[in-house]
């Protein structure tokens, strides 16, 4: 796993061999592990931001069509102004996308990315210091791995300063189970969703960046306070991670890809183990080794990726299930999930909370898995009640 400067996944890696764990075997081979480590003490959790000015968006009002004809959105983040960029998966192009709606533009075409099955440009973030400092965050397949960069937007929105600065790299890529999403958290760290690139082991090999939630500083450097020093690994034993979302009280939720059984809904604990391939779904936690997940479906149902939190609900996107999920939050506690929009729109890829309260939700019918309608891709706007 290749980083920033090298210096920290050295640290991780000479910390990884000090527990006796054996290298991973390519696809195909049978890796083999060391005793795994008991889940060391917990960083102090995240303090919550500031709640939405209004209430929960409304799901029974006409959305708006914010964005039209847009090419296999992936990526959407807001800007401070209430305008979003949006990620294109196979034109690697971010485009700009007004508050209130409207013609979007092209601010950037990002260098070197390689779409592919489920790759390409997939993962956007803007800094929390985005007003001043400028730096919008990309994840994407790249020809030898999946990557993160940065880049200055101008402060007009229609171009960059500069090339973009590699932050972490090495991240296995593959035709599928490539993660992609990133977010910042209310901590102001980097927060990355990553898949095991189909090879199972690397979810459980803690030196491997693949089948893990990672928690990085804006430098792309493994953040202070991480589970293990130097290492930027914050939760393990993923298959499949599109989905982050923090709740009222500061906390991480994912969703996660189920293979044949069961997709997830998990409440993300640092140096927690969340089972993948030994564990899909809810089962044996083998003495509390694994977490189980908070809410699951049959693979058909959701297909789970983007996900949103407002007030006491979390909404989750689903693919092959289209429809949006609609899920009660109490603490540490969910309900029963409500399906939401069951074939109206199709495939839905991304969920976000725009700054005034709206939920913005991406379709993704164009992506080679969809029943393409007229005006797709789209971006809906449901406003705030």
């Amino acid at each position: 796993m290749a980083q920033r400067v090298g210096t920290s996944l050295g640290l991780a890696l000479m910390l990884v061999l000090a527990a006796g764990c054996s290298e991973e075997e390519p696809p195909g081979g049978t890796a083999t592990y060391g005793p795994s480590p008991a889940p060391p003490p917990s960083p102090s959790a995240p303090q919550s931001q500031s709640p939405s000015p209004a209430g929960p968006p409304d799901l029974g009002a006409q959305p708006q069509e914010v964005a039209t004809d847009v090419e296999v959105p992936w990526g959407l983040t807001f800007l401070p102004d209430g305008s979003a960029f949006v990620a294109e998966r196979e034109t690697a192009k971010v485009k700009h996308v007004p508050a209130a709606g409207g013609e979007t533009h092209e601010i950037y075409e990002i260098p070197g990315v390689e779409p592919g099955g489920e790759g390409g440009l997939l993962g956007l973030a803007v800094s929390p210091d985005f007003a001043t400092d400028r730096w919008l965050y990309a994840y994407f397949t790249a020809a030898d791995d999946n990557r993160i960069v940065r880049v200055k937007v101008r402060a007009d929105n229609r171009g960059v300063e500069g090339e973009p600065e590699e932050i972490f790299t090495g991240i296995a890529k593959a035709n599928i189970h490539n993660g992609g999403r990133i977010a910042f958290g209310p901590d102001e760290l980097l927060y990355v969703g990553t898949g095991d690139a189909n090879v199972k082991p690397r979810s459980q090999d803690p030196r491997s960046p693949n089948g893990k939630i990672l928690r990085l500083t804006p430098d792309g450097d493994a953040a202070p306070g991480n589970p293990t020093e130097g290492s930027p690994v914050f939760s393990l034993g993923h298959r499949n991670v599109q989905g982050l979302a923090w709740d009222a009280d500061g906390k991480l939720w994912a969703t996660e890809f189920g293979q044949n059984r069961l997709d997830e809904v998990n409440q993300i604990e640092p140096g927690r183990n969340y089972g993948w391939p030994d564990v899909e779904g809810e089962g044996d936690t083998a003495d509390g080794k694994y977490t189980n997940p908070k809410v699951t479906w049959g693979t058909a149902e959701s297909s789970p990726s983007g996900m949103a939190i407002a007030g006491d609900t979390i909404f989750v996107a689903a693919l092959r299930g289209e429809r949006l999920w609609a899920i009660p939050l109490d603490g540490q506690n969910t309900g029963e999930p409500k399906a939401e929009f069951s074939g109206e729109y199709g495939r839905i890829r991304t969920v976000e909370i725009a700054p005034d309260g709206a939920l913005w939700m991406t379709t993704s019918n164009t992506d080679g898995r969809g029943d393409v309608r007229d005006g797709d891709d789209r971006i809906l706007r449901f406003p705030a009640s």
